[in-house]
């Protein structure tokens, strides 16, 4: 099973970031929080544009379909489901959540498959973006192991976009998830690392903790 998410994550990132305009989803006053049957919720300030999910996740697969993609890939990519997309700002900064059930049959995932996951999205994300030296992290939210990278990158063909990228991947009870954002400003990275989770009944944390990337 490790290679379904990170297969999912490769065709994920892969896609354009200024993505076909979407459709905004209904949020509460000051969040949007999406909460999960599978254990888990999360929350972003409510100047985030949400996307409609359920229209974007199919489109993926129908381009990794047509590309010819492997059996692996298509095998991650109907299994996994991209349960929240957020936009913002101009030069647009994006925020994916993506999930991967536990009962998906394959292969039992552990702690340890959590840097495979994660770079999957860094393979895709090569796709667009010229990027530098990854910095990796490890940390712990409650009873909850992270994994986390961050490396900077611009967009191909346009140097002067620059943008941080940073995923964090966590393996809970029902299912793998990763968080995921190409931030175009430091305001953008802030909302994506202090927006709010909980992860299998822990109380509620920001994503990733201050300064847990050593320059």
């Amino acid at each position: 099973m490790r290679d379904l998410l990170a297969a999912s994550l490769f065709a994920l990132a892969s896609a354009p970031l200024m993505a076909q305009a979407a459709t905004p989803a209904a949020s509460s006053p000051g969040t949007h929080t999406y909460s999960s049957p599978l254990g888990f919720s999360y929350a972003i300030p409510s100047n985030w544009d949400v996307i409609d999910s359920q229209r974007a996740l199919p489109e993926a697969k129908e381009k990794e379909t047509l590309s010819g993609t492997g059996q692996t890939e298509k095998k991650g990519m109907a299994c996994t489901q991209l349960s929240f997309t957020a936009r913002h700002g101009d030069p647009r900064s994006v925020i994916d959540q993506v999930v991967l059930p536990l009962d998906c049959p394959s292969q039992p995932l552990t702690g340890d498959d959590l840097p495979v996951l994660g770079t999957g999205a860094t393979k895709g994300i090569k796709q667009n973006f010229d990027i530098g030296e990854p910095l990796v992290a490890t940390y712990t939210l409650g009873t909850h192991r992270l994994w986390a990278e961050r490396v900077q990158g611009t967009l191909k063909g346009q140097t002067d976009m620059h943008y941080t990228i940073e995923i964090s991947c966590t393996l809970l009870s029902k299912a793998a998830v990763c968080w995921l954002t190409m931030a175009a400003d430091g305001a953008s990275l802030a909302d994506f690392e202090n927006a709010t989770v909980t992860l299998d009944g822990d109380s509620p944390a920001p994503l990733v903790p201050a300064a847990i990337f050593k320059q």
